[in-house]
């Protein structure tokens, strides 16, 4: 059995949870933590999260599609704010769930506390306009304009949801990252690599970190913004990030690279 087909039976022997039943826990304002593993060690992680968390079931599936590009200024000022590790900062991005069409402008603020703050408006579609209110959205928060940002970088993902038999955490698992740069015109993806993102209010017990520990996977920053505008676009400046690409290309086995 192929490794895909094996991620898929683990997801199936979950217990479902729709989204109605995750309305208590949205976690708008939360601490994140990001992990990242390989799709071997996903499979691992399913097998020991039966019995202890729920796979979210939305639009007859428990793999959802994820379409999200990012917007940024010609200096790349939200890019850069990461690079430089400033806190607070912030991303602008239209996010659509590909599955139900449904589209999002939003505005994230991670502060110097490790925070995560997310504000969002539907919007129609990717292409957004000044139209219902999208310009005063973005000044109120980014204190910028649609003139002034522009599309850079998008992706396109498989993500899992999981939520603990408590119901006080989220664990979002991304896989299959493909990026496309608008300015460059180049494409890229992680390969095998999995993004694990830990969503919680405070530091109430998190069944997972145990099963994480485990499997001896660590706490490790992954924006795919940022990894997909250094692999696709090479003048960008990337100091910090190039140490990262090199671990990342050992888990994946071979070195990240353009498609």
């Amino acid at each position: 059995m192929g490794i895909d087909a094996r991620i898929d039976e683990l997801l199936a022997n979950l217990e479902p949870i729709t989204l109605d039943q995750m309305k208590e826990i949205r976690l708008m304002n939360r601490t994140d933590t990001k992990f990242v593993t390989n799709k071997e060690t996903l499979a691992r992680l399913l097998e020991l999260a039966q019995g202890k968390y729920y796979a979210q079931f939305h639009c007859d599936a428990k793999i959802a599609n994820y379409m999200t590009t990012y917007w940024d200024t010609d200096t790349y000022r939200f890019y850069m704010e990461h690079h430089n590790e400033r806190a607070p900062r912030q991303k602008v991005r239209v996010r659509t769930y590909m599955d139900s069409n449904d589209t999002f402008l939003e505005v994230k603020t991670k502060n110097n506390h490790g925070r995560t703050k997310k504000k969002r408006v539907a919007v129609p579609g990717q292409e957004i306009t000044g139209e219902n209110g999208n310009e005063e959205f973005l000044q109120e928060r980014v204190h910028l304009g649609l003139a002034d940002i522009h599309p850079t970088v998008r992706n396109q993902f498989h993500r899992i949801t999981l939520v603990n038999y408590g119901k006080t955490e989220r664990l979002t698992i991304d896989y299959d990252v493909h990026f496309h740069n608008y300015e460059t015109g180049r494409n890229a993806n992680v390969g095998p690599l999995v993004i694990i993102e830990l969503k919680r209010d405070g530091n109430v017990y998190s069944p997972v970190l145990d099963i994480l520990r485990e499997l001896r996977i660590k706490p490790s920053g992954f924006s795919k913004y940022c990894i997909g505008s250094v692999m696709t676009n090479k003048e960008l400046k990337q100091n910090l990030f190039k140490a990262r690409l090199v671990k990342l290309s050992k888990l994946a086995g071979h070195k990240l690279q353009l498609d």
